[in-house]
């Protein structure tokens, strides 16, 4: 806590400000208790969340699961915090909603802008993870979080300030949505030309020989010492970083020394690379935006004059096609080899309709591309003014 209380500010514990509310799970082997009408939220639910408001997860209970079990049920507006497994993940309530034992929710009272909590608890997050006890996973108790002392406002300054951030994220979330109305124009373009109403005369053929298909490598043992967060470094892409990624392929988590891509001979993926992750996690698709590297879970799909098809062409079919169709070379997770992968067959267009394809989609993806370049401008100014916003050293007027 900063030694210098802005003027008009006060520190306040976050029992002070908001009610915090744990969760519960039903009785797991009682049918009557779960498919209800009533949202029911884990960590898991969050964890490829990134918007601000979620109104459902994967499962509901009902209302005898709601009355006998340890869940609340959570008014419009909460704030919610996952407390273990992992600390950090938020959301805030967009209408009636509980959860399992994995969050500690906050319910804001009347002097407190639910959406200033939200952006104070995220520019605090590392802090609250350091709050976290236990050997085998980290636990933010209630105990714990109800003492912890912030800097809070007086309520119109926490709405403006809550204003600035979220009219940033709004036209973030904007973007993201715009983008996959783009990517779901193309796919529905994609499947009427080429699915519903393809030509018998349309040759089928392996993507190896129609593509040069090369699978990245992981330097031995992945040691640590070859990896970094130096962005003057190699970007690595992981399945993980797919998994995020919209179409195209900006930021990845970690990068690869140029001594390691060096060493052990790692494969440059060039810019413009369709890359499809085929082990463990399967069919996720990205195209690269500059040189990256991968490990072997991740297959690198290059294109030269002689393609018959566009990086969108195949960006589409890889992202549609069905590999559970392929069976899998484990009894454990699901999961092809680059032999399966070699051996897909692809459906390869007249000239004309392959061009006129190319002629209506490639604005399409080049609108998403742009738009993502905004979305990282504004991210960034976000993450700027976030801290300055919650600290009081910058002001708004209100």
């Amino acid at each position: 806590m900063s030694d210098k209380v802005p003027n008009g500010w006060k520190e306040c514990r976050l029992e002070e400000v908001a009610k915090i509310v744990g969760g519960g799970t039903p009785k797991t082997d009682v049918d009557e208790y779960w498919n209800g009408d009533i949202p029911w939220i884990t960590p898991k639910d969050l964890s490829n969340f990134s918007g601000r408001y979620i109104s459902k997860g994967e499962r509901n209970i009902s209302e005898k699961g709601l009355v006998n079990s340890s869940a609340k049920l959570l008014p419009p507006g909460t704030i919610l915090l996952t407390s273990r497994a992992p600390v950090g993940y938020l959301a805030i309530a967009e209408n009636e909603i509980t959860t399992n034992q994995g969050f500690r929710s906050l319910v804001p009272l009347n002097n407190i802008d639910n959406i200033f909590l939200f952006y104070l608890l995220k520019n605090n997050i590392e802090y609250l993870k350091s709050q976290a006890t236990g050997t085998t996973f980290g636990e933010l108790a209630g105990s714990v979080l109800k003492s912890l002392v912030f800097l809070f406002p007086p309520l119109p300054e926490q709405r403006a300030i809550a204003s600035v951030l979220s009219s940033l994220d709004d036209k973030i979330d904007l973007l993201h949505r715009e983008n996959k109305t783009l990517e779901a124009m193309a796919e529905t373009l994609f499947r009427q030309w080429f699915v519903e109403e393809a030509k018998d005369e349309w040759e089928e053929v392996p993507l190896s020989e129609v593509t040069k298909i090369a699978i990245g490598r992981t330097p031995p043992r992945k040691e640590s010492h070859w990896f970094s967060t130096d962005p003057k470094d190699v970007k690595w892409v992981s399945i993980k970083d797919l998994g995020q990624s919209e179409v195209f392929v900006f930021d990845t988590s970690e990068y690869l020394k140029q001594e390691a891509v060096e060493n052990f001979n790692i494969p440059i993926i060039p810019a413009d690379t369709v890359l499809l992750s085929f082990k463990m996690t399967v069919g996720r698709v990205g195209i690269t935006t500059e040189p990256m590297v991968s490990n072997e879970a991740i297959a690198h799909f290059k294109f030269d004059d002689n393609t018959p098809f566009s990086k969108e062409y195949l960006y589409i079919f890889l992202k549609t096609f069905k590999y559970e169709s392929l069976g899998s070379t484990s009894s454990i997770v699901t999961a092809i080899n680059s032999s399966m992968i070699k051996d897909i067959e692809i459906i390869i267009p007249d000239d004309i309709t392959m061009n006129v394809f190319r002629t209506y989609t490639e604005p399409l993806f080049s609108k998403i591309k742009a738009n993502i370049y905004q979305i990282r401008t504004l991210e960034k100014l976000r993450n700027t003014l976030l801290p300055k916003l919650m600290s009081g050293e910058v002001r708004i007027q209100y």
